[in-house]
């Protein structure tokens, strides 16, 4: 891996995420966390992708853990870059740079040049877990809210004088993301 970017050497700059507020509060308080929720009384605990979310998250970025040495052809420096944890949900490192790549390559390389709206589902906390539990219902929910809203948007098509308007959808959703582990 290099350095060198077009037009010069970039320097690379390691985020320290130890310094992180949220990871020292969570190094500091998982197991205790885990412990808790185990014996909660239900005896369920947290589902097992939750806590490989969050232990994944306290290893990300940390060389400890991994890394990968990059030198610069341009400057002959060298660097070295820890691996991230990946995660989808918890780690707001990986989830931002995900979060921008899925984006880019949807208006780069899916959509067509058209007018796009942005339609954003959120439940009650409580609803959010039954949903995180079963995929299934997960779906569910998600077919019924795009059926509502393609019925929509097929009426204002009509109205505006498109008999055979058609939408479509890219849904993103952490729960739909999730890992079984």
């Amino acid at each position: 891996m290099a350095l060198h970017e077009a037009g010069g050497c970039g320097e690379y700059v390691w985020r320290a995420p130890e310094r992180c507020v949220l990871h020292q509060v969570l190094a500091g308080h998982l197991e205790t966390f885990l412990a808790r929720a185990a014996g909660d009384g239900t005896g369920a605990g947290l589902p097992r992708f939750v806590e490989h979310e969050l232990r994944g998250y306290l290893r990300c970025g940390i060389l400890a853990h991994g890394f990968a040495r990059i030198f610069c052809f341009g400057c002959g420096k060298d660097a070295l870059v820890a691996f991230s944890c990946k995660g989808r949900g918890f780690c707001p490192s990986c989830g931002g740079r995900r979060m921008a790549e899925s984006a880019a390559h949807l208006v780069d390389h899916v959509l067509p040049e058209v007018p796009v709206r942005q339609w954003v589902l959120s439940f009650p906390w409580s609803v959010r877990y039954l949903l995180a539990r079963s995929p299934r219902l997960c779906s569910a929910v998600r077919r019924v809210f795009l059926r509502a809203v393609f019925a929509s948007y097929r009426r204002r098509a009509e109205r505006a004088g498109i008999p055979a308007g058609r939408a479509g959808a890219v849904i993103a959703s952490s729960v739909s993301a999730r890992r079984s582990i």
